[in-house]
């Protein structure tokens, strides 16, 4: 059981950007020419490329992968080095992302070089394996405490494993660090001495997994809501120090009188959960109904999807968590329509399956987080199916020489939003506290999607890759909004 929840976000001020003027452009191995359709339906002259790369450099026999990207070409005058957009996830599509909501920063950013869309390896328009389907299931009819649901997922991330390596597919090579080789494989692809990365989230511990192996051809990086090599798990306490954050910015709405206290309303409804799960009937677009017995696992999971920006998903989750302190579950069943729980067996796709199990975690990480879940509001959903799943297969682990955070002064430009509720700002701090030559700007009111929150955020990207110094600290968004009018 795959869980998604789409989080979207409006794209502010952004709009109108000049794309320059197409000339025919130079083309490398594997390339074509493409007109690049986005979907708010603006279209622009692209390549289409790719490039092939050994599925495990430490296996003298490995075969060969295909790795696609799209290359919008420069415009301006000076040409710097090419700018490589790495998606989060893992499993996001850098392709896809600039298609849909960084479609203008891709445009603006062509000034400074040419940006590259890259699909990471098994992502995307990239080769990847076919996902798994187990045989594995959990009904969702009945209540499943943590140990049974631990043992399936187990069993289905075991049988997925098995299923992948028949099929002639090197497991072990999907982690971070033979993705980071894959970009500057792409680096010596477009004949460039250096790379300038451009991540957020999984991108950025991407981004900080390269800064760490060849950093003598990384020219500058750019990172939002920086996940750091031994973050891939968040602090549980990190999340009930969000929800007190969220509270203080209820405390300044007429929502106030309705939630005065936001953590004790989500530990009275998780109290009753846990007494007495719900029965629900929730409706399908083919007039089915899925049968399910709510649980406070359920909720944890759900309130773990839609934290991550204080948006209408936000507003809408303490919502739910007021109609069910009321008895009320209307809020919660049109949530629910959406598919995000489904009865069914347990499924995987291997790329951010294994990226996440490779990259893993500290013991003494992991003791913090074992502790704190066992009383925070979430306990440890927020990254389910981590770290539940860290060393189903040991041999898969890359150690905590991985995990040690990069030290170097390579230009670093970071974006923090105070109201990330994902990678958390105290624990962004740590990530990147061995970065000699870097800038912060913590953005107020923002959240983990934060690239077009504000006009601003561009603005200072563009000084930044114009090599200018940026003494600009912070970014003020206005305080969001949490009511919620469904």
């Amino acid at each position: 059981m795959k869980i998604k929840l789409a989080i979207f976000i409006v794209c502010v001020g952004l709009i109108g950007i000049s794309q320059g003027v197409w000339a025919k452009p130079s083309l490398f191995k594997n390339e074509k020419p493409i007109e690049f359709v986005a979907n708010s339906g603006e279209k622009t002259q692209a390549v289409a490329g790719h490039y092939m790369v050994r599925e495990n450099r430490d296996s003298p026999n490995s075969r060969m992968i295909r790795i696609n990207y799209v290359r919008f070409t420069a415009t301006g005058n000076t040409k710097g080095a090419p700018i490589i957009y790495l998606a989060g996830g893992p499993g996001g599509s850098g392709i896809a992302t600039a298609k849909w909501r960084r479609f203008p920063l891709f445009m603006a950013l062509r000034k400074y070089g040419d940006v590259i869309a890259l699909d990471q390896r098994g992502t995307g328009a990239s080769q990847q394996p076919e996902a798994c389907t187990s045989d594995v299931k959990i009904p969702l009819d009945t209540k499943v405490n943590e140990a049974v649901l631990g043992a399936k997922y187990h069993q289905a991330a075991n049988q997925c494993l098995a299923f992948w390596k028949s099929q002639g597919i090197d497991v072990k090579a999907y982690n971070t660090v033979q993705n980071a080789y894959d970009i500057d494989d792409l680096r010596v692809h477009l004949q460039a001495d250096k790379v300038t990365l451009w991540g957020i989230s999984y991108g950025s511990h991407l981004a900080l997994a390269a800064m760490k192996l060849f950093p003598e051809r990384l020219d500058k990086v750019i990172v939002a809501s920086v996940e750091g090599l031994d973050q891939t798990v968040k602090l549980p306490a990190m999340t009930d120090k969000y929800f007190s954050d969220i509270q203080a910015v209820i405390a300044q709405q007429p929502l106030k009188s309705l939630v005065p206290n936001l953590p004790a309303l989500i530990k009275r409804v998780h109290h009753k959960l846990d007494n007495t799960p719900i029965a629900l009937e929730v409706p399908s677009k083919d007039g089915s109904k899925l049968t399910m017995l709510f649980q406070k696992q359920h909720m944890r999971m759900l309130a773990s999807m839609m934290i991550a920006d204080p948006n209408q998903y936000l507003a809408m989750l303490i919502h739910i968590y007021l109609g069910l302190d009321r008895g009320n579950t209307d809020l919660l069943v049109k949530v629910l329509q959406r598919g995000i729980f489904k009865d069914d067996v347990i499924s995987f796709k291997l790329m951010p399956l294994v990226m996440d199990v490779a990259s893993g975690i500290s013991e003494s990480r992991l003791k913090f987080i074992n502790q704190q879940a066992k009383t925070s509001l979430l306990g440890d959903k927020l990254n389910f199916p981590m770290p539940m799943l860290n060393r189903f297969d040991a041999s898969l682990d890359l150690g905590d020489t991985f995990r040690a955070a990069p030290k170097n002064n390579i230009p670093t430009l970071l974006f923090t939003g105070t109201l990330d509720g994902r990678t958390y700002p105290d624990e962004q701090k740590i990530a990147v506290r061995g970065l000699t030559n870097l800038t912060q700007v913590m953005v107020k009111n923002a959240g983990h999607n934060l690239y077009t929150s504000s006009k601003q955020v561009l603005d200072v990207m563009k000084l930044f890759l114009a090599g200018e110094k940026v003494t600009q600290s912070h970014i003020d968004l206005p305080t969001p909004d949490l009511s919620f009018n469904q």
